[in-house]
């Protein structure tokens, strides 16, 4: 019976003397809110929601305040936000479980969070930007354009390759974690709420690929024409 097999996770926990009720399903709320809500709408709208790609490419600096860069901002600080989220969700669960469980969701929801703060770290590596139409640069002056995405250096490279590849597996971590998670607490509504949700992800994903809104980010930021280093180096892509 589902009672019975629940006899293993603790029912209430006890932090500076005080016992407290364990309210699982309010864990699992709140993790299926954000790595399968919030982090992917994160994602979708980098990916998805860039502006075309323009002669110029987004002449403003990235702020918070310029509209162009709405797509950026809400992935950055939405991320930063959902992940405050996960890390102290993660920590109620450990001290409620006294300690690191070792069972399949608790491998898979720290491995995720783990990576998921690494993601963090890794974002304030991506270097500068650059650009010979940024606000700030001259034109018609070489030395005004560098900058690590501009001229897609090394650095910018190891950042791209290292930060997108490791928030997918991120991703696909976190729906492990939210499976198992479900298997060992079973909330049949959740786990429908869970299905539903990554089923809507799979369409809205294939249609916007289909639309072609996947554009470049090197492009979207910098401009279309072979002129700039990178678009030169990929001139027959």
């Amino acid at each position: 019976t589902q009672a019975s097999s629940l006899d293993h996770i603790p029912t209430e926990f006890t932090v500076f003397g005080q016992t407290f009720d364990t309210h699982w399903n309010l864990h699992a709320l709140l993790m299926i809110s954000v790595w399968i809500v919030f982090v992917p709408l994160c994602i979708t709208i980098m990916r998805f929601h860039k502006p075309p790609p323009s002669e110029q490419g987004i002449i403003r600096d990235v702020s918070l305040w310029h509209r162009e860069w709405w797509f950026f901002s809400v992935h950055k600080f939405g991320l930063f936000f959902s992940m405050t989220l996960a890390v102290a969700g993660t920590a109620i669960a450990w001290i409620a479980s006294g300690g690191f469980s070792g069972s399949v969701h608790a491998w898979f929801g720290s491995l995720t969070v783990l990576m998921g703060v690494a993601q963090i770290i890794s974002s304030q590596m991506r270097g500068t930007r650059g650009g010979r139409y940024r606000e700030g640069a001259d034109p018609d002056n070489p030395d005004t354009w560098r900058g690590d995405q501009y001229d897609h250096t090394p650095k910018r490279r190891i950042f791209e390759a290292v930060h997108k590849t490791t928030g997918y597996f991120t991703l696909l971590f976190a729906f492990g974690a939210v499976g198992s998670g479900l298997m060992q607490y079973h909330m049949p509504g959740l786990t429908a709420a869970f299905i539903l949700i990554v089923l809507f992800w799979l369409i809205v994903w294939a249609v916007y690929d289909f639309k072609g809104r996947a554009y470049d980010g090197y492009r979207v930021a910098h401009g279309y024409r072979l002129e700039h280093p990178y678009n030169k180096d990929r001139e027959f892509l």
